[in-house]
C-alpha cells in the first residue's frame, strides 16, 4: 500500500471510530483505488460491510463517517456514490507537492523495508554435463527478477544456484568417457559442451540396457563418493567444462549467482537421515528408510513414502534438499526461502517441507515459499521444442532473438534512411533482442504457460520491453532536441493542469505500491503491467501537450514530468533485469 493509500486508511479509520464508537476501532475501511477514475482516485467500501452491525443503511453509515473525515491536506472534500461508497479525489495541489518531493528521491519515493530480512533466492539451478535449454529460461529470469527486487528494498539476498553436479549420471558418464573418450577425464578443455552432451546421452542408452555397465556405472560413484583421486578430478573436469558455458549466458542475460551444487550437501546427508531417525519419524520400508507423509497416497490409497535412504544405502534428491533446506536455516540464517522452480515440482516441494516442519527444523520466523511457473510453448500450444523435436538450447533461444532485432533495426534504418555505426547497431541488437526475451517472460503471470513468440516480443507496440525502450529514448531524444540536462532541472514545481498532466502525475506515484506488492506476492508481472501503463498514459501526455515548445513555467513542468517518466521506466526495467537505450 503506498503511502497516500496509508494516509486515507488512517482517516478514515478515524472518521469511523468518531463517528460510531471505539468498538469500530482497527476495522478495515475496505478503502481502494477507485473502480471509475470518473468518481474519483480512491473509494472507501466500509460502510457496506456495517449495515448489518450498526443497524443502518450504507448511505446513512457513510454519510456519517464522511462528516467526521478530514482529508482536507490530501482530497476535496468527500462524496458519497451509489449504495454508499465514499469517493475521494486526490488535490491538485497534493499531487504536485509529492512530485516535488520525489524528485530529489534517487529511490523515487519507494521507501526500503522497514525490517530487512535474510532472503534466499534458489533459481536456474541447471544440471552439469547438460547444456542449459529454454527450460531454464523462466527459472533463471523470474529468479532474477526477484531477487533484484529484494536487494532494492533493502533485503540481504543470497542468490543460490542449485546446480546438479552429484550422483549417478556422472557415474555412468565417468564410466563411458573412460571407454571412448579417457583423455577428457585428465585435460581440461578436450571436449566442448556439444559433445560432452551427445557423450551424456550415449551414456544413458547404455545404462539403461547394459547390466554389467550398469554395475561398473554404480561403483564408479561409490569412488566419487569415497573421494578417489582420479574419479574425483575427471569429476571436477566435468563440472568446469559445463560451468563454463553456464557463464556465457549469465553473462549475456546479466545474471549473477552463487553457485552450491548438490555436491556440497553430500557430506550432510547421512546427518540428515540419522537426526530423522532421532526424530522417530523414520521407516524402513522394503530396505529403504522413509518418512510417511500426510496427505499424499499411491494409487491404492496407502500413505505415501518419502525416500530418504534407498535400500542400497544410497541418496535421492529429497535427501539433498532437506540437507540444503536445514543448511539454509541454521547456517545461513535464512528467514525466508524462496524456490524458483516449474509447477511440477509443487508436490515435491510440499512432501519435503512436511517432513522438515515434523522434524522440527522450520523454526516460526522462517517463510518457505515455492514460486511456480508454467511452460513455454511453441506458436503451435505445445511444448517449444525445435523443428526437428529436440529441446531448444538457451543460447541458440538468445542468439536468435538478438540476430532478429539485428534484422529489424537494419530495416528501419533503411527506411528513415538513418546512418549508425556497426557498433551502435550491435549493442542496440543485443539490448533489444535480451530485453524482449526477458520481458515477454516476466509480463506473464508465473503461473500460467505462454507462446513463445520471436515477432510478438520484438513488436515496437504493444505490452513489449521494445515499445517501453522506445518510450524511454523518446523522452532522450526531447533532452537532445532541447538540449537539456535532465540532471540540471533542480527541484522545480510541477504544475498540473492538463488531464494527462494529471493521469501521468497519479500513474508515477503508485511505483511504491507496486514494488512492495511484487516483494510480497512474487509477481513480477505486476511491474510489467505498471511499466507498460506509464509509458502509455507518458505517450498521451506526450501527444497532447507540447514540451519544449511550451511558454515558463510549463515547459520546466512538463520536462520535470518527463524526467520523473524516463528514471521510473530506467528503475522498474533494471529491476526486471533489463538494460535501457536513450538511442534506438
Amino acid at each position: 500500500m503506498n503511502a497516500t493509500q496509508e494516509k486515507l486508511k488512517e482517516q478514515v479509520q478515524q472518521a469511523l471510530v468518531a463517528a460510531f464508537g471505539a468498538d469500530l476501532a482497527g476495522v478495515d475501511p475496505i478503502l481502494v483505488p477507485a473502480s471509475n477514475p470518473k468518481f474519483g482516485d480512491y473509494q472507501a467500501n466500509v460502510a457496506l460491510s456495517l449495515s448489518k452491525k450498526l443497524g443502518k443503511q450504507p448511505r446513512a453509515i457513510a454519510g456519517a463517517i464522511a462528516l467526521k473525515l478530514d482529508v482536507s491536506e490530501i482530497c476535496e472534500p468527500p462524496e458519497i456514490a451509489g449504495p454508499g461508497f465514499i469517493n475521494l479525489k486526490l488535490k491538485t495541489a497534493y499531487l504536485e507537492a509529492q512530485l516535488k518531493a520525489i524528485q530529489a528521491d534517487p529511490r523515487l519515493g519507494v521507501p526500503a523495508a522497514k525490517t530487512p530480512k535474510r532472503e534466499i533466492v534458489d533459481f536456474s539451478s541447471p544440471n552439469i554435463a547438460k547444456e542449459m535449454h529454454v527450460g531454464h529460461l523462466r527459472s533463471t529470469i523470474i529468479g532474477d527478477s526477484i531477487a533484484r527486487i529484494l536487494e532494492f528494498q533493502g533485503h540481504d539476498v543470497l542468490r543460490l544456484n542449485h546446480v546438479g553436479d552429484w550422483g549417478t549420471q556422472f557415474g555412468m558418464l565417468i564410466t563411458y568417457l573412460r571407454e571412448v573418450f579417457p583423455e577428457a577425464l585428465t585435460t581440461a578443455n578436450a571436449l566442448d559442451i556439444g559433445d560432452l552432451v551427445s557423450f551424456y546421452r550415449k551414456a544413458k542408452l547404455r545404462f539403461d540396457t547394459d547390466e554389467a555397465f550398469q554395475e561398473t556405472a554404480r561403483q564408479e560413484v561409490v569412488r566419487l563418493q569415497a573421494g578417489a583421486e582420479d574419479t574425483l578430478h575427471a569429476w571436477k573436469l566435468l563440472c568446469e567444462q559445463s560451468r563454463r558455458e553456464f557463464q556465457v549466458i549469465y553473462e549475456l542475460l546479466d545474471i549473477k549467482l552463487t553457485e552450491r551444487g548438490e555436491s556440497f550437501y553430500n557430506p550432510l546427508l547421512s546427518g540428515v537421515v540419522e537426526d530423522l531417525d532421532k526424530s522417530g519419524l523414520l521407516v524402513e520400508n522394503q530396505g529403504a528408510k522413509c518418512v510417511f507423509l500426510e496427505g499424499f497416497t499411491n494409487r491404492e490409497g496407502e500413505p505415501l513414502p518419502l525416500i530418504v535412504q534407498k535400500s542400497d544405502g544410497g541418496y535421492n534428491y529429497a535427501t539433498t534438499d532437506l540437507a540444503s533446506l536445514r543448511y539454509r536455516i541454521q547456517q545461513d540464517q535464512a528467514k525466508r526461502i524462496i524456490y524458483v522452480t516449474d509447477a511440477g515440482q509443487g508436490n515435491h516441494f510440499a512432501q519435503f517441507i512436511q517432513v522438515a516442519r515434523k522434524a522440527g527444523w522450520i523454526r516460526d520466523d522462517v517463510e518457505l515459499v515455492h514460486v511456480p511457473f508454467g511452460l513455454v510453448l511453441g506458436e503451435d500450444g505445445k511444448k517449444f521444442k525445435t523443428r526437428s523435436g529436440d529441446t531448444v538450447r538457451l543460447r541458440d533461444l538468445l542468439d536468435e532473438a538478438v540476430s532478429r532485432a539485428h534484422a529489424d533495426l537494419k530495416t528501419r534504418l533503411q527506411k528513415e534512411e538513418r546512418q549508425e555505426t556497426e557498433e551502435f547497431i550491435n549493442e542496440v541488437a543485443r539490448v533489444v533482442g535480451i530485453s524482449a526475451v526477458k520481458y515477454a517472460d516476466l509480463s506473464q503471470n508465473r503461473t500460467s504457460n505462454y507462446i513463445f513468440s520471436y515477432d510478438k516480443m520484438l513488436d515496437l507496440k504493444g505490452n513489449t520491453a521494445p515499445y517501453m525502450l522506445y518510450v524511454y529514448a523518446r523522452i532522450h531524444g526531447i533532452s537532445r532536441k532541447g538540449d537539456i540536462n535532465f540532471k540540471e532541472l533542480g527541484n522545480n514545481a510541477v504544475l498540473l493542469q492538463h488531464e494527462t498532466e494529471l493521469a501521468l502525475a497519479k500513474y508515477l506515484l503508485q511505483l511504491d505500491e507496486v514494488i512492495s506488492s511484487v516483494e510480497q506476492d512474487l509477481l513480477p508481472n505486476r511491474l510489467c503491467e505498471y511499466l507498460f501503463e506509464l509509458s502509455q498514459k507518458f505517450n498521451q501526455f506526450y501527444d497532447r501537450c507540447p514540451i519544449l515548445q511550451a511558454e515558463e513555467p510549463q515547459r520546466t513542468s512538463r520536462l520535470v514530468l518527463c524526467d520523473l517518466t524516463a528514471r521510473t521506466l530506467k528503475l522498474g526495467l533494471s529491476l526486471l533485469g533489463i538494460q535501457v537505450l536513450e538511442r534506438m
